[in-house]
């Protein structure tokens, strides 16, 4: 797995910070996993359970994902290893927490493999994804997956003018599909596209690179009512932070914000965005801010930038949050972090509107089934209750799906 990871992760050491991006952070996460088994054990909240713990086998392993949720309460997500050919899987986790496997990737040698992005689900229970390696010319592909488990491959990327290593998707009312990929496109630099229901792709935007653009979308996009995308790239910009954009349906970019790292107001979102009524934007980043361990921060509609939290990490606050955050109707934000709280190992966090932080869960790699370094996006239910998935950790140390109720 290392070696995959490393080949298309963004170099370390070669950049401003000797810190690995988005695509590499699973395999320092593991080593330190490793090396740190002897933490010690805090009780668990109440509130908190895993629902389950993948195996290592053909059931999957390694969560980066998240969960989407259907009406009936049941999830799906992806694994990016495991499944019956050991290139990760699709699954169905029921209420009462009995996994399917409904497609393992790399069964033929067009098939993508790799999945690390959140799953989109229709009306109908289809599902929609995407792969970082793997379809016909290795750059990655689209898939789709019917509820009875058969896969069809809609898009393979070239890894060239196309796009290389897609994120997640965005869907609209008529079946179009919208992404963004790291690398590719005409500098390089990663693309912005609009995918057909027939497998038609146009790129909508190729980003520059820094000053004036930004390099590496590392997460998916959000739509709104008329066509418009905004996301963030990783790195680029103005100072070489990152930035968030807009791409309107004619593939028009305007760059809403670019990070001015330390002590700034953040440095590298590794996730994307939400969008609420009003038409503000919302997310977060993962360095940056005074104590250079992370931001979430708010874009109003008008373009102003303001921050909610700024981490400090330590045993009451996490660190380096990496996800797209998930929201509520009174406006409250909710996400993870990769390391810190009690347990040293990430937080599950809830801020209210006036920046008000509530550690709802710190992960501990000392309790043998607790999960750690969360960062994949939030599902919320109708009651409150929220859904996710660990990486790693588990009864079997290959991740898991938890929840917690309030």
């Amino acid at each position: 797995m290392e070696s995959d990871v490393k080949s298309r992760g963004w170099a370390c050491g070669t950049r401003r910070r000797a810190r690995c991006g988005v695509l590499s952070l699973a395999v320092a996460f593991v080593a330190v996993l490793v090396s740190s088994m002897a933490a010690s054990s805090s009780a668990r909240a109440q509130s908190y359970s895993l629902l389950y713990s993948f195996r290592c086998g053909t059931d999957g392993a390694y969560d980066n994902s998240g969960v989407v949720r259907d009406a009936a309460g049941n999830l799906y997500g992806t694994t990016t290893r495991g499944g019956t050919y050991g290139n990760g899987a699709v699954y169905e986790l029921s209420a009462s927490g009995t996994e399917t496997v409904l497609h393992s990737f790399g069964g033929n040698p067009t098939d993508g493999y790799y999945p690390v992005a959140a799953l989109v689900r229709d009306a109908t229970g289809n599902l929609f994804g995407t792969t970082v390696y793997g379809g016909a010319f290795g750059g990655g592909a689209v898939f789709k997956v019917t509820a009875s488990g058969a896969e069809t491959i809609l898009y393979s990327f070239t890894g060239g003018a196309d796009g290389d290593s897609p994120n997640g998707l965005v869907e609209d009312k008529a079946g179009n599909l919208y992404g963004a990929t790291v690398y590719g496109g005409a500098s390089g630099n990663g693309v912005v596209f609009k995918l057909t229901p027939g497998g038609v792709e146009t790129v909508l935007h190729s980003f520059a690179g820094p000053p004036a653009d930004g390099t590496g979308p590392a997460a998916a996009l959000v739509r709104d009512t008329t066509g418009n995308l905004y996301g963030t790239t990783y790195y680029g910009g103005a100072s070489g932070d990152g930035i968030v954009f807009k791409v309107t349906a004619s593939g028009v970019e305007t760059v809403l914000h670019s990070f001015t790292g330390t002590p700034g107001d953040g440095s590298n979102p590794a996730g994307g965005l939400i969008r609420d009524t009003a038409g503000d934007l919302f997310g977060s980043t993962s360095f940056g801010g005074t104590s250079n361990i992370g931001t979430v921060f708010e874009i109003s509609a008008g373009g102003v930038e303001s921050l909610r939290h700024e981490f400090t990490g330590g045993t009451t606050d996490g660190n380096d949050p990496a996800v797209t955050l998930a929201g509520d109707s009174a406006g409250n934000l909710y996400g993870t972090t990769l390391l810190g709280g009690a347990g040293s190992f990430g937080v599950v966090y809830e801020l209210s509107k006036t920046g008000t932080q509530t550690i709802l869960h710190s992960f501990n790699v000392g309790i043998p089934n607790d999960g750690h370094f969360s960062y994949s996006r939030l599902a919320l239910d109708g009651t409150g209750s929220i859904y996710g998935t660990t990486y790693v950790g588990g009864v079997s140390r290959c991740g898991a799906v938890f929840k917690y109720t309030p």
